[in-house]
C-alpha cells in the first residue's frame, strides 16, 4: 500500500489540474446558457459553430499562419544551428543573444512590436510608409487589408498583418528550435561528415542526405511543439493585431477567446476548444506517422 499512498498526491493533483477541466469542458460543450439555467443541447453547439462563416474563415487563417510559422521557424532554426555549430570564440555570445526572445512573454512582445509599427506614431512608421521603399502607397501592417484571394475564399496571399504575426511568432520560437537543432547537430559523429566530404559531397548533399535524416527525431519534437504553440497561442494575436485589420488575423485560438470571454458563449467556446484539441491530436499523430514511415523507408533502402 505504500506506493499507492506515495502516488496519491500526484494523482489527485493531476486530476484537479487536468482531468476535471477536461471533463468540465466536455460537459459545457453540450450545454447552452439560458435565463433559466443550463440547457442540454447535445451537438447543437458544434452544428452552429460549423455553420458560421467566421469559423471557416478562421480555419483558413490558422492554416496560413501554421504553415508560414512552422516552416519559417524550422528553416531558420536549422540554418542558424549550422552556423552556431561551427566553433568560434564568440559562439557562446551568439547563443546567448539568440536566446533572448524566448525569455520575453508573448503578450509583451506583441505590445512592443505593435508600438513600433503603429501608423500614427510608431518608431518604424516613417520607413514603412515610404512609397519609395514600399510602392505605391507605403506599408501599414495594422491597417492594410488583405489582397484578393487567389483560390476561392481561402485567405492567401496573407494580409500584411498576418505576415507580421508570422514573423513575430517565428522570432519568439526561433531560440527554442535553434537550441534543439544545435543539440542534435552536436550528436552527429564528425567521422561521418569528414568521410562524406572526402567522397566529394557538397554542403547541400551533406545536409539533405546525412544531417536531416540523423536529426529527424529532434525535428519532429520541434515541429510538434510549433504546431501546439501555433494552434493554441493567443497572446501574440491579442496584443499585436486583435484579429484585425477586419478579420485578417482571426485565427481559431483568438476566435475561442472572443467567443468565451467577449460573447460569453461558454457552450460554443467549449465545443470550439474540443475541436481545436482534436485538430492538435490529428496534426501531431499525422506528423509522427509520416516520420515513422520515412524512417522505415530509409531503413528498408
Amino acid at each position: 500500500m505504500l506506493p499507492f499512498w506515495l502516488l496519491l498526491p500526484t494523482v489527485l493533483f493531476v486530476a484537479v489540474i487536468q482531468v476535471y477541466p477536461a471533463l468540465y469542458t466536455v460537459w459545457l460543450s453540450v450545454q447552452q446558457r439560458e435565463p433559466s439555467g443550463w440547457v442540454f443541447v447535445g451537438l447543437g453547439n458544434f452544428k452552429r459553430l460549423l455553420s458560421l462563416s467566421r469559423f471557416s474563415e478562421s480555419a483558413g487563417h490558422t492554416v496560413v499562419f501554421l504553415v508560414g510559422y512552422a516552416s519559417l521557424t524550422m528553416l531558420l532554426g536549422f540554418l542558424i544551428a549550422l552556423l552556431l555549430n561551427r566553433t568560434t570564440h564568440l559562439s557562446g555570445l551568439y547563443l546567448t543573444l539568440i536566446f533572448i526572445p524566448w525569455t520575453i512573454a508573448d503578450l509583451l512582445a506583441g505590445v512592443v512590436i505593435r508600438l513600433l509599427v503603429q501608423p500614427d506614431y510608431g518608431l518604424l512608421t516613417g520607413i514603412l510608409q515610404n512609397p519609395s521603399l514600399f510602392p505605391p502607397d507605403g506599408l501599414s501592417f495594422l491597417t492594410d487589408t488583405r489582397p484578393p484571394p487567389w483560390i476561392g475564399d481561402f485567405p492567401f496571399p496573407p494580409s500584411p498583418a498576418m505576415v507580421l504575426l508570422i514573423l513575430v511568432a517565428t522570432w519568439r520560437a526561433l531560440p527554442f528550435v535553434t537550441l534543439l537543432m544545435l543539440a542534435a547537430l552536436q550528436t552527429v559523429p564528425s567521422e561521418i561528415l569528414e568521410s562524406s566530404k572526402i567522397d566529394g559531397a557538397n554542403e547541400f548533399q551533406i545536409a539533405r542526405l546525412i544531417l536531416i535524416p540523423l536529426m529527424l527525431p529532434t525535428m519532429v519534437v520541434a515541429l510538434s511543439n510549433l504546431i501546439l504553440t501555433g494552434m493554441n497561442g493567443v497572446g501574440t494575436v491579442f496584443s499585436l493585431t486583435r484579429g484585425g485589420p477586419g478579420s485578417s488575423t482571426d485565427v481559431l485560438s483568438y476566435m475561442l477567446y472572443t467567443t468565451g470571454w467577449r460573447e460569453l458563449n461558454f457552450g460554443r467556446a467549449a465545443s470550439l476548444a474540443l475541436m481545436i484539441a482534436a485538430i492538435n491530436l490529428l496534426l501531431i499523430t499525422g506528423t509522427l506517422r509520416l516520420t515513422r514511415t520515412e524512417e522505415r523507408s530509409r531503413q528498408d533502402a
